[in-house]
This record gives structure tokens, C-alpha cells and sequence, in this order.
């Protein structure tokens, strides 16, 4: 189930097998933000000021600013200068990013084209995750389109202005999700993270300044510029402007992506997604991907999808994956498969989190096949504590995160599994 409105694929036919090609993309105004900025000669500072206005935040899970984003590229450096997008969409729940790519590639393409043009660069690459191979090739060939009817290559459209753009298949590792991990896969070299600072802004894409977004962030771009950024502003709320794709998994009737204003209700989303499969009790939400804390039902229905009433009810948007978890779901066996993921995905690279996930693993294993200890639940803790906020990359916070709030809001659980060796429900 797929629902697409507002910005982002409005007018997209998901069942359309051609509703992807430039075609069609041109018959829902595509490509006239481009046309708009070039043929009016507005200055690469207007678009990124016209970005600002609008509150888009990084959709890929940070939630920093975009404008802002964007106005670090050094405007004075002479050399080469880059763009990436990450479409590494590898975080367990997700799956927006791969709808765009293959439904309206296009705008991700515009998008990335205004971005170029605002930041002063002359070449991008767009990595996409390893295991979409079908999605990679629809890239390639919309790229291809684009470049063959002016919109990529050298002086677009008749202007000054050059861009080139290059699709890059990833390997399938989650950790080439985090940015400098991704550089450095895009380089040929094994997808670890990079000490940060230097930050890509200054030492990015083969030590040269680098500015890196996600793929439904570069995607809003043209929406924006078209209608304006205080319009897009309009259509989420302060500080959380416009829409936002949401990947809705788990025990629902209508698993699917929606797209929706930011700040919109947590239950009329989950009432779009065809409400809780077999009409049984919403028990706990995990709102923004597997790395994120989860939150019981009850907290979840009193919450609006945004950044920051996410994370004043205790979690975080993140991604933007809503898995949806019901009254017969073990929070102890779902921890174990979370705590699994996060120990297989570590590059080892940092000591707390390839020693620490695998311990935090065997622990919830262990209570999950009735052989805990009742200290295992401090330990636990303890162990989250001291992987959280020491590694490189946020891959250990990832794993940490989700063993905290579970312990937190579902500790009952995991005594009963200690004193009864089974499972609660």
C-alpha cells in the first residue's frame, strides 16, 4: 500500500508502470523548478535562502536543517566540490527512499540539479543501497533521460551552469548508511566511519568539500521552489515544514508509505494505514526506524508526527519508519532481533560497540531462552551506557537506544521472563 499526496509523488500512479519516465514527470511540472531559477537568473544564495524559509529538516534521520546545511559549503573554494545523496536506505523499517527512486526519480534528480546550482558544484553521485538492485537500474535509466534532454551535462538549458550526475550501487552494509562511511565506499575503500572533525563540508568526497543529504530531503527541493519556501512551511509547522514519507510496517492492516503534514495526529496516520490488524491493542511504536527508542501505545496515540513532539514524548523521528507493534508482541523477542541486527551491522571499528552489541545480544538471548539473571537487567543498562556517545558514528547509539527504552517502559516483561522463563503473552 503506497499513498502518495501533497509534494513529494503527488500526482504519481504507483501501478503506472511508465508514470516514472520524464514524460510524465514533465506533464506534473517537472523540471520547471530548474527552468524557474535559470531563465530568472536567481542567485544560487536566493535558493538557499528560499531552503531556509521553508524549515526542511534532513529527512534521512539527523533532522538538521537543510538551508543551513547548504550555506557551509565554502562559496570562495576554486576547486572541486561535491554533492551526495544517500539513498542507503539499509535501516530496518524503511522503505520510503527506494519508492521515490522508482516512481519519481526525477524530482530526486531535479532536486539535486537546484542543489548543485546553490552550492556551486559541478558533480554529484547518488549511492544506492546494495540490496535494490531494480531501483539502481531505474535510476540509471532516469538519469539518462535527463541527461539527453539537457537537464544534466554541460551549460543546461542554455546556461552557464554545468552538472553531472552518477549513480553509485552500494555494497549492502548498513554502517555505508552513515555519511563518512559512504564516502569512503564511494572512494572504493571498506565502509567505515571517519573521525569527525574534519566534518565533509570541509573534507569530504576524495578530501574536498561535500555536502551530503538524504533522498526525500533533495526530493522536497523542487516543491519549494516553486511555490515558495514560506509555502512549504505552511503545509507542516514551525520549525517542521511541509510533508514527510512515512514507512508504516508491523501489525496494521495497510502497511504502506504515507505521506503526510508534518505535525500530523500519530492516530490519523495509523487510522490511514487501515487501523491495528484484526482490531487487537496497540501495545508499543517504534516512530523513527529500529534505532530509535521505542514508546508504548498510549504515549504513541497522544503524539503528532514531527520532530519535536517525538522527541518530547522520549524518542525520535529519525527515518520516519513507524513499526507498529500489537498486544501479542514479546518486547523481550523483539529486543533480541533489534540487538541481533546491531551486532551483525557493526564494521568494528570501535571497541564499545563491536564488543558491546555482541554482549547486549547474548544477554537478551539468554533472558529470551529462559536463562537471565534478574542483575542481567542493570547490566544491560549499564552496557548501553558505556556504548552510547563513545563510538565514531552513531551506530552505537543505534544499538544502545532501543535496549534502554525497552528495558524502561516494558521492565515487567523482562522480569517475568527471568522468574517465569517464558514469555508474558
Amino acid at each position: 500500500m503506497t499513498q502518495f499526496t501533497q509534494t513529494l509523488l503527488a500526482g504519481v500512479d504507483s501501478s503506472d508502470a511508465e508514470n516514472w519516465q520524464l514524460k510524465n514527470y514533465a506533464r506534473r511540472s517537472g523540471y520547471s523548478a530548474i527552468r524557474k531559477i535559470l531563465s530568472n537568473k536567481i542567485s544560487p544564495d536566493s535558493v538557499i535562502e528560499e531552503v531556509k524559509k521553508s524549515a526542511l529538516r534532513g529527512r534521512g534521520g539527523a533532522g538538521f536543517p537543510t538551508g543551513l546545511k547548504w550555506s557551509f559549503m565554502p562559496k570562495q573554494y576554486e576547486g572541486d566540490k561535491y554533492i551526495v545523496c544517500n539513498s542507503d536506505e539499509g535501516e530496518p523499517g524503511t522503505f520510503k527512499d527506494r519508492d521515490i527512486m522508482r516512481h519519481n526519480p526525477h524530482i530526486l534528480i531535479e532536486g539535486m540539479i537546484i542543489a548543485a546550482y546553490a552550492m556551486g558544484v559541478k558533480v554529484g553521485y547518488n549511492y544506492i543501497h546494495g540490496e535494490i538492485w531494480d531501483t539502481y537500474e531505474r535510476m540509471e535509466e532516469a538519469v539518462e533521460e535527463a541527461r539527453a534532454a539537457g537537464y544534466l551535462g554541460n551549460n543546461i538549458l542554455g546556461s552557464n551552469f554545468s552538472f553531472n550526475l552518477y549513480n553509485h550501487h552500494g555494497y549492502g552494509a548498513y554502517i555505508c548508511g552513515e555519511e563518512t562511511a559512504l564516502l569512503e565506499s564511494i572512494e572504493g575503500k571498506k565502509g567505515q566511519p571517519r573521525f569527525k572533525p574534519p566534518f565533509p563540508a570541509n573534507y569530504g568526497l576524495y578530501g574536498k568539500p561535500t555536502t551530503i543529504n538524504n533522498t526525500e530531503t533533495f526530493a522536497s527541493v523542487p516543491w519549494i521552489i516553486l511555490n515558495g519556501g514560506e509555502q512549504y512551511l505552511k503545509l507542516g509547522k514551525p520549525n517542521n515544514g511541509g510533508t514527510k514519507l512515512f514507512s508504516v510496517s508491523g501489525h496494521v492492516n495497510k502497511p504502506g508509505n504515507y505521506e503526510i503534514p508534518m505535525g500530523t495526529p500519530f492516530a490519523t496516520l495509523l487510522e490511514m494505514a487501515g487501523g491495528m490488524r484484526g482490531g487487537k491493542k496497540l501495545k508499543a511504536c517504534i516512530p523513527g526506524g529500529s534505532s530509535m527508542p521505542v514508546l508504548p501505545g498510549e504515549i504513541m496515540m497522544q503524539t503528532d508526527m514531527d520532530y519535536d513532539s517525538i522527541a518530547k514524548a522520549g524518542s525520535m523521528l529519525g527515518s520516519g519508519a513507524v513499526i507498529i507493534m500489537d498486544e501479542t508482541t514479546c518486547m523481550v523477542k523483539a529486543l533480541e532481533r533489534l540487538s541481533y541486527f546491531y551486532f551483525e551491522e557493526s564494521c568494528g571499528q570501535c571497541t564499545p560497540c563491536r564488543e558491546g552489541t555482541g554482549w547486549l545480544y547474548r544477554i537478551v538471548n539468554r533472558i529470551e531462552h529462559g536463562k537471565g539473571l534478574m542483575e542481567d537487567l542493570d547490566l544491560l543498562d549499564n552496557i548501553a551506557d558505556n556504548i552510547q556517545g563513545r563510538t565514531i558514528c552513531a551506530l552505537g547509539d543505534a544499538a544502545a537506544m532501543p535496549v534502554r527504552a525497552m528495558i524502561q517502559h516494558f521492565r515487567n516483561e523482562f522480569i517475568y521472563h527471568i522468574e517465569h522463563k517464558k514469555c508474558m503473552v
